[in-house]
């Protein structure tokens, strides 16, 4: 099944032909995964949550937060929605720097995708994205995303462990 295809709100008209080599790796690392999607490559900054959902057309808590957190040394991957917090103290995690973000997964933060990284991360998925049918996530770049089925997303990362993080 394809995703991505959902219309962009009215009157927002972002996306545009060229895709950064990044987004079109990460692309095709989805497609690896059984994901076919389309990433979409935008005009306007999709760094932040709010810039995301209103580059896209779709409510906050859609957007996908792909964070690095550091647990006995190693990268654990947090996917967590966007209108929540990470209750980092409690899931025994320490933030990740940006040089250590971009060790873990080969990308740097801004763009993080939830999969398709250089190596295999511990990955905990907040189990609220289960209210949404699909969510957007980074696709690589500041600039690109994609959206996918929540339940394909989280079938993508089979070692992944879907809990509460906030």
């Amino acid at each position: 099944m394809e995703y991505g295809s959902t219309p962009l709100a009215a009157g927002v008209d972002t996306v545009h032909a060229a895709m950064h080599p990044t987004a079109a790796r990460l692309q095709e690392r989805l497609r690896e995964r059984g994901l076919a999607i389309s990433v979409l490559a935008l005009d306007d900054s999709a760094r932040t949550v709010a810039e995301a959902a209103a580059a896209v057309g779709c409510e906050p808590a859609q957007i996908v937060k792909s964070l690095v957190f550091i647990r006995d040394g190693e990268p654990v991957m947090v996917l967590c929605a966007g209108d929540r917090r990470v209750a980092n103290k409690r899931l025994g995690l320490d933030p990740a720097n940006a040089d250590q973000a971009r060790a873990a997964t080969g990308f740097s933060i801004g763009g993080i995708p939830p999969v398709g990284h250089d190596r295999e991360l511990d990955t905990l998925i907040d189990d609220s994205l289960r209210r949404f049918e699909t969510v957007w996530c980074a696709a690589g770049t500041p600039h690109a995303v994609f959206e996918v089925s929540t339940a394909a997303l989280i079938d993508a990362i089979p070692s992944a462990r879907v809990v509460d993080v906030g």
